[in-house]
């Protein structure tokens, strides 16, 4: 029988260090060339839209994919994995917190081997339901003691800022300035669903590190031109979907302000293939559009704790 596993499942089985350990090890297996990775579907339907895509991992041995619809009413999630032996259905992971634990980890995956190891200041540019685990994720890898949040929706800043410096223990102050939440700041986060940028070149110091974790769309940019002319390292989660999909990039290289081949994957990263940080004044960028691996990898994890704990709502399929 299949496990159905819900939010709050999710969160109480796995904690943002463990759903890191696991994309650090799902990229390894990337570099290593034993994964499939499909690039994101989308059908565009008359009120929304739906997204689909899917991966197999060898480590543990297990495929599946992830389904959600984009509406006005909001989106819903549903990630399904397979056992890779026999092929039975093992759990269907139902809700948003698994893909938002995913996409903070990858992201703190990137801090990790992208961004000064003494950084100590972040500013993020979007605080809605994924910029919460986009700031879990990098203080499980560094030592953050101030974070700035800017977000349009005045309001909407105040709060996240308040409950996320009762969840991390750190203060989070708001700002009512991008340009603000950019000053002074190690790291920087944008996860925002903007059309035109909101991150400019000119507002970058050295050495910062960048993880513009919004743009999942061909006609979405968070970061302008400058912003790609001044990094000095550009890292992808995956290249087959920064192909379709990377906004942020896809219109500096059209006008030749940089090349693919100056562009590196995240698995080459974690298996030791290069070293993106050559020097503390660099600055680096990670373009993450979110990937199946990342959710199939999560999901998995999900499933074998749930098991081990008894957790979950058993389904009988073979009715």
């Amino acid at each position: 029988m299949a496990l159905l596993l819900g939010d709050a499942e999710i969160n109480n089985l796995l904690t943002m260090e463990d759903v890191v350990n696991t994309m650090e090890n799902a990229f390894k297996e990337v570099g290593k060339g034993v994964t499939w990775n499909r690039p994101r579907s989308r059908i565009r339907l008359p009120r929304g839209f739906h997204h689909l895509m899917a991966a197999s991992l060898a480590e543990p041995n297990v495929f599946g994919l992830k389904t959600y619809t984009s509406f006005r009413k909001g989106i819903r999630f549903m990630t399904l994995v397979y056992d890779g032996e026999q092929g039975d259905l093992l759990c269907i992971v139902q809700g948003g917190r698994c893909s938002q634990m995913r996409t903070g980890a990858v992201s703190a995956v990137g801090t990790k081997y992208m961004a000064n190891e003494n950084s100590k200041t972040v500013g993020i540019i979007g605080t809605g339901f994924q910029g919460r685990a986009q700031l879990e994720g990098v203080c499980t890898v560094r030592n953050i003691s101030s974070i700035k949040a800017y977000d349009r929706d005045k309001e909407a800043c105040i709060n996240f800022s308040k409950e996320m410096t009762e969840t991390l223990g750190i203060e989070i102050t708001p700002v009512d300035e991008p340009e603000k939440c950019v000053s002074n700041s190690d790291i920087i986060i944008t996860m925002t669903t903007a059309r035109e940028p909101i991150l400019f070149g000119s507002w970058l110091e050295e050495g910062m590190h960048i993880n513009a974790a919004g743009s999942n769309h061909w006609i979405r940019r968070e970061v302008d031109d400058d912003v790609i002319k001044r990094a000095d390292s550009i890292v992808v989660d995956s290249k087959d979907d920064a192909y379709i999909e990377a906004g942020d990039l896809l219109y500096p290289i059209e006008r030749g302000i940089i090349r693919w081949d100056q562009i590196h994957e995240l698995s080459d990263l974690v298996s030791g293939k290069i070293i993106s940080r050559k020097s503390d004044k660099d600055i680096t960028l990670l373009e993450s559009q979110g990937i199946a691996i990342s959710d199939i990898a999560t999901a998995a994890l999900a499933y074998e704790r749930a098991k081990s704990e008894g957790v979950g709502q058993e389904i009988p399929l073979d009715l």
